[in-house]
């Protein structure tokens, strides 16, 4: 979050992926910075999936991100 709020400060769009079980402390930080950062969740957990359910959720997530990064062109 830190990150991406610096780059927003230095005039570079950005963006974040995260799982689902970031989405509270996301909103925390994005509160706690004033900043609205553009963010695509996935579900939680990434570790132990397997090749497919990895695949499954790049492609479930690719409209998403798809759109988070032509809305900060």
């Amino acid at each position: 979050m830190h990150d991406i709020w610096d780059l927003d400060q230095r005039g570079i769009p950005g963006g974040m992926i995260a799982t689902t079980a970031f989405e509270q402390a996301a909103n925390a930080q994005s509160a706690a910075l004033n900043f609205d950062p553009a963010i695509v969740y996935v579900p939680h957990p990434i570790q132990d999936r397997t090749d497919d359910e990895i695949k499954t959720i790049a492609r479930d997530a690719l409209t998403p991100v798809m759109r988070m990064i032509s809305a900060s062109a």
